[in-house]
């Protein structure tokens, strides 16, 4: 187990950050890695992390079991799984930072524009949901596999087709606890083969799943907490947050 007082400094505040977006408040997870990454290496960071998130996503998937969306399951977790595969094979070839930058500078512009486009609305119901596009949807799936393999930053591409589907607030967060439930599950045999799980990974993830599971709960609470007419464009708010913090660390590992 770790021992490094400053490693906890920064793991306390990451895990409850997982456990505000797990509890609803989507993306802002994304921030985990790289605060545990000032106290130990990317790859530790991220290999402590993954236990910890199959754990959170027990919870948040039994908190909102009743609300999610089965047309966009179906349609995305396969794409998913070929942008996890696809990620495994590439990752030789793909610059993480080049994956954080292109993310991040989509998901600042949608995120934008789509507070642009509802600056006028007073609720959220009265905005019209954007149509269905199938093949926008898959390929947003598999952007979403592909960017969570490589850059654990698949929130950003699933949100950006699911958030104009304009579903109800439970339903967006529990077809998203479900969606990244799945695609946590399916990057674990990447990290078996590559010899992360080690006793000392596993026996960190186990002194802070604790944490885990309570602030968990604290972010599904919190969330429904927010009124659903202004949880959307908090989401959106969050998603430019995150997209500026993929730009700024994809910008300093190309250019720096």
């Amino acid at each position: 187990m770790l021992t490094d007082p400053f490693f906890y400094a920064v793991a306390i505040p990451a895990v409850i950050l997982l456990g505000l977006a797990k509890g609803g408040f989507a993306g802002i997870g994304v921030v985990a890695v790289p605060l545990m990454a000032l106290a130990v290496s990317p790859v530790v960071a991220a290999s402590i992390t993954l236990p910890i998130l199959l754990v959170q996503d027990v919870v948040s998937v039994w908190a909102f079991r009743k609300s999610w969306d089965k047309g966009l399951l179906i349609l995305m977790l396969p794409a998913a799984a070929l942008g996890i595969f696809l990620g495994w094979a590439l990752a030789a070839f793909v610059k993480e930072a080049a994956v954080e930058l292109a993310v991040g500078l989509i998901s600042v512009a949608f995120a934008l524009q789509r507070l642009w486009a509802e600056r006028a609305v007073k609720a959220a119901a009265q905005v019209e949901a954007a149509p269905d596009r199938p093949w926008l949807g898959a390929i947003c799936g598999a952007a979403a596999g592909f960017t969570s393999q490589i850059a654990h930053a698949g929130g950003p591409p699933f949100q950006i087709y699911v958030l104009p589907r304009r579903l109800p607030r439970d339903a967006f967060i529990g077809t998203s606890a479900i969606f990244f439930a799945v695609v946590n599950w399916m990057k674990v045999p990447a990290y078996i083969a590559l010899g992360q799980f080690t006793p000392k990974v596993l026996a960190t993830a186990g002194v802070l799943l604790p944490l885990a599971i309570a602030s968990t709960w604290g972010g599904v609470w919190v969330v429904r907490k927010v009124p659903a007419e202004g949880f959307y464009k908090v989401i959106y708010v969050l998603l430019v947050a995150v997209g500026g913090k993929l730009v700024f660390d994809g910008a300093r590992g190309l250019f720096f």
